[in-house]
């Protein structure tokens, strides 16, 4: 693969054999790879005529290579999306350093880390989660006395201003999302005593009902349609249809199987380890249609690769899917089928549904859907017809 036109010069040359390898587990073409490196030995070569050492490569830094990069007229590497399998690479060698997300400055900022902290080591909660909840968090303080406020000196009515300028733009369920959000971050900042009056308190609630909705289910044939369109002959095909039954089957979230690692199946016991919100691991027996598509995936369609991940990219770079990746299984079968997009949490509620049409009580239900509270599950009931005609009582007039 390596050619003298593909020698690397300048701080990054020790590192250029590494990632030659690096490619190749990725699961990288002898193209692609050789994109890559000459994409390193131009990196390298760009430092050594600015006078950077590897470890001055900050995120400005990579945004000037890349654009003087795009100037010299290359078309391919010339994004930071492009640049990623090699800064990654790069980044946990700690040969650069890693990028720091935009922060708030001043004491504002401090407390603002703290709080995502706080929601990782006290709340358990998910990446994906603390972005949501850190966002939230920096749109209040930025409102507030132009992002350094001073929190005692904070009201209700500044609390209730912003959430109104907030709410009423968005719909009923993001408007709810940032509710709780706000309300979180309040409360920190109590606990962290910067204020003594309980702002969470102060935060107006969202006009909206308990169980209003119906869950959007989707009709077995429809699932039978989404499973029919996997080609189970071809390694998509089968990666497919075995993420599809384990989200229509065993009502799986999309974050849960993109989670599943190959060690969390115990394939002499018939069970799995599910890797659940909250940071919790919980044991679920593994149905045989179900671990008979994981295994004839994990035998005859996945790609050679280190990631431990079950479920893997198609194209290099061979790493798990993540949540998006998972839900875009769920879309493009409805889209092979002729159906309505369909996304991965409509098929846990078909799954709900599925097993109250089949006799399960709601209790059972929501052990497998590994849901806390009995209300949750509740709503579930509502599209539970043939129980709901039962309890129907006769119109006092007879027949209309």
């Amino acid at each position: 693969m390596a050619g003298r036109r593909h020698a690397v010069q300048g701080p990054l040359e020790p590192y250029a054999a590494g990632f030659r390898e690096e490619l190749v587990l990725l699961g990288y073409s002898e193209r692609g790879a050789l994109e890559h490196l000459g994409l390193l030995r131009d990196l390298s070569a760009w430092l050594a005529g600015e006078n950077l050492a590897a470890g001055e490569l900050t995120a400005s830094e990579t945004a000037r290579f890349l654009r003087g990069r795009t100037r010299r007229g290359h078309r391919g590497l010339t994004t930071a999306a492009g640049a990623a399998p090699l800064l990654g690479y790069l980044i946990r060698l700690g040969v650069v350093p890693v990028p720091a997300p935009p922060a708030l400055a001043g004491p504002a900022g401090v407390l603002l880390d703290r709080y995502r902290q706080y929601l990782v080591s006290q709340r358990g909660l998910s990446e994906g989660e603390v972005a949501r909840h850190g966002t939230a968090a920096r749109l209040f303080a930025e409102s507030a006395a132009q992002g350094d406020p001073d929190w005692a000196a904070i009201t209700a009515a500044d609390v209730t201003r912003f959430v109104v300028q907030q709410c009423s733009a968005r719909s009923r369920s993001s408007a709810c999302k940032l509710i709780s959000e706000l309300r979180s971050f309040l409360r920190f900042v109590q606990l962290e005593g910067c204020c003594t009056v309980a702002l969470s308190q102060a935060v107006p609630p969202v006009a909206t009902w308990s169980a209003s909705s119906l869950p959007r289910w989707v009709a077995p044939e429809e699932v039978a349609a989404l499973m029919a369109s996997c080609d189970r002959h071809s390694a998509p095909g089968r990666r497919d249809f075995a993420i599809l039954v384990l989200l229509a089957r065993l009502g799986l979230r999309a974050g849960e199987v993109a989670a599943l690692q190959l060690g969390d199946i115990d394939w002499r016991a018939g069970e799995m380890i599910v890797h659940g919100k909250g940071r919790r691991d919980e044991r679920l027996p593994l149905p045989q249609d179900a671990g008979e598509a994981i295994a004839d995936y994990l035998q005859h369609g996945r790609p050679g690769t280190a990631s431990r991940s079950v479920f893997v990219r198609l194209r290099a770079p061979l790493r798990g899917l993540t949540t998006g990746g998972v839900s875009s299984v769920a879309v493009q079968a409805s889209e092979r089928a002729g159906l309505a997009p369909i996304g991965a949490h409509r098929l846990r509620h078909s799954a709900a549904t599925a097993m109250l049409r089949a006799g399960a009580s709601l209790t059972e239900v929501g052990q497998v859907l590994r849901q806390r509270a009995a209300a949750t599950t509740s709503i579930y009931a509502k599209v539970d017809h043939a129980s709901l005609r039962a309890l129907a009582r006769p119109s006092p007039g007879g027949a209309a």
